[in-house]
């Protein structure tokens, strides 16, 4: 079968760094940290205090209060980012077939938000505290359900969850529908909003969160020796999927095209990485193959990355398997998280939002806290300062707990 060519013509996003895709790039190629202390909800009584919190996000921009209520926060903003990712791509004046057009979000964890609103509601006031609204406001595929009720979008709709790689199987899954002629158009990535006192604690319970409470904006610092967890991010971001020849007849803006998908799984452990980084070679390998790329053909990886002593490290042993002699010759590799925190199910929707960015402009977004790279940390990840660079093609990773991987390739048009 003869593959459609997929190209991105839109893109939105909330996030830690910025609510919209221009605020967001900015702060990321400058270089800015979004984290800070927790708002919330009081955060005193947990090891981590810090996170990556969402600011100054007007919900009433997208939705009239009678309909907020319906909407955890990660459905919020879902909404928000695909609105300016619609936005972006006009596809209000589009001439496609609706039942052509769908939605794809991964979603890690989903409403936990309205979960815990309404558990001590019932506590409080038993069980006629329960709202009929919990239901559909707290499941997952509601992200993209209220995506495509928004926009009247009748074909492929579902939400996927693998973890930190929920977005990227998204945006992977939504390619392929394209590609085979099953859609048209696809708006795709993915959202999450889990800084909640379950979400933090939890996390905190198994050790994954840094406890560097008194300097947030240098907490996250992805191969930097004195790394010691991740920082909760969260947030949304979209991408518009569409089939090349009808973007370029109806003259759509194209940032870029999605060239090839890979995915794996190390069947090693519930939350660790294989620790000689066999699943994340094998995912990487299988985006090449199905790009019909060799790897000297990548000029930037952005990277899982995530700040914590496990995966840094490994990471870096995959991308030297995969990359070979490029890996220490002209491969720049950079984790977006140090200035995000990590978006859990959305992080692959932002990174491949960045990594698109990157193609697009051939500047390379840093990694900023990198004072002292780690043990086994020893490529070039573009410690605080972004770089103009060549970059023909950008590959974007994500791996999840349950040893899932995805990787999506991204080149020029």
């Amino acid at each position: 079968m003869i593959k459609r060519r997929v190209v991105i013509t839109g893109l939105g996003t909330v996030s830690p760094i910025g609510n919209s895709v221009d605020a967001a790039w900015k702060a990321a190629i400058e270089g800015q940290s979004g984290i800070g202390p927790i708002t919330r909800f009081e955060a005193a009584p947990f090891p981590t205090r810090i996170a990556g919190e969402v600011k100054n996000f007007d919900v009433l921009q997208y939705l009239d209060q009678k309909e907020v209520k319906k909407h955890d926060f990660f459905s919020q903003f879902a909404i928000a980012a695909s609105q300016e990712a619609w936005d972006d791509a006009k596809l209000a004046q589009a001439p496609y077939e609706k039942s052509r057009m769908g939605c794809i979000l991964g979603v890690g964890i989903g409403g936990l938000n309205i979960l815990e609103k309404y558990y001590d509601l019932y506590l409080q006031g038993g069980v006629r505290k329960i709202s009929p609204f919990m239901i559909p406001a707290m499941i997952s595929n509601l992200g993209p359900g209220n995506v495509a009720i928004r926009f009247g979008l009748k074909g492929v709709n579902y939400t996927v969850t693998s973890a930190c790689t929920s977005a990227t199987h998204a945006i992977g899954e939504s390619y392929r529908m394209i590609a085979e002629g099953l859609q048209d158009i696809v708006l795709t990535g993915g959202s999450e909003a889990a800084i909640t006192p379950m979400g933090i604690g939890g996390f905190c319970a198994m050790k994954a969160l840094s406890t560097r409470n008194e300097e947030p904006e240098k907490a996250s610092r992805p191969f930097d020796k004195d790394r010691d967890g991740f920082i909760m991010g969260e947030g949304a971001a979209v991408l518009v999927l569409e089939e090349y020849e009808a973007a370029k007849k109806r003259n759509a803006k194209i940032y870029g095209e999605v060239v090839g998908y890979g995915f794996s799984c190390d069947a090693y452990h519930i939350t660790a990485p294989c620790v000689d980084g066999e699943g994340a070679v094998a995912c990487m390998k299988n985006a090449l193959a199905d790009a019909r790329m060799r790897a000297e053909e990548i000029d930037y990886v952005n990277a899982h990355g995530t700040s914590t002593p496990a995966n840094d490290s490994t990471e870096t042993l995959a991308i030297k398997n995969v990359f070979g002699n490029k890996a220490s010759n002209g491969l720049l590799v950079s984790s977006t998280k140090s200035m995000t925190g990590h978006l859990l199910g959305a992080a692959g929707a932002i990174e491949a939002i960045f990594s698109v960015l990157a193609v697009a402009n051939d500047v390379v977004p840093p990694t900023i806290n990198l004072d002292n790279p780690g043990e086994g940390c020893d490529l070039d990840y573009v410690p605080h300062k972004a770089r103009q660079a060549r970059v023909r093609a950008a590959m974007s990773n994500s791996f999840g707990f349950g040893g899932t991987n995805a990787s999506v390739i991204f080149g020029k048009v």
